[in-house]
């Protein structure tokens, strides 16, 4: 594995809650961030750090991205959790980061939203929303 390892939402939170020198990276898009809701993490004396890893409609990757994490303040011996809508953007911006020598970057496994349902929908099975963790929308 070329990242620190998969967590869960609630792994995640906990992380964040016991460790002041861990950070929530939501790697979504800013539409995401807009119509589909963020993690609310104020109760933890917390701010989300918002940086997209690719930009939409093309889906490329964000050149900024590193850059963009050390502006924000990150420290490459930071815990750092990168959150998508279901693991697959935020594996990859851990298994970067890790490669540019930050130390501790985890995916958080089933994003925000998490998997799909036999409906078709997300927010229900797994992911932040389904874990019943604090999130606001827009």
């Amino acid at each position: 594995m070329a990242y620190a390892g998969d967590v869960t939402a609630q792994q995640a939170w906990d992380q964040l809650s016991s460790d002041r020198r861990s950070v929530l990276v939501d790697v979504r898009t800013p539409a995401e961030w807009s119509y589909v809701g963020v993690p609310e993490l104020s109760a933890l004396g917390k701010a989300l750090v918002r940086v997209f890893w690719q930009g939409y409609p093309g889906m490329a990757l964000n050149p900024r991205f590193a850059d963009e994490l050390a502006r924000a303040g990150l420290s490459k011996d930071d815990a750092v959790f990168f959150l998508c809508r279901s693991g697959a953007r935020s594996r990859a911006a851990a298994e970067a980061m890790t490669a540019l020598g930050y130390k501790r970057c985890y995916n958080v496994a089933d994003g925000f939203e998490g998997p799909r349902d036999g409906d078709g929908h997300r927010g229900r099975l797994a992911g932040w929303k389904a874990s019943g963790l604090p999130w606001t929308q827009e």
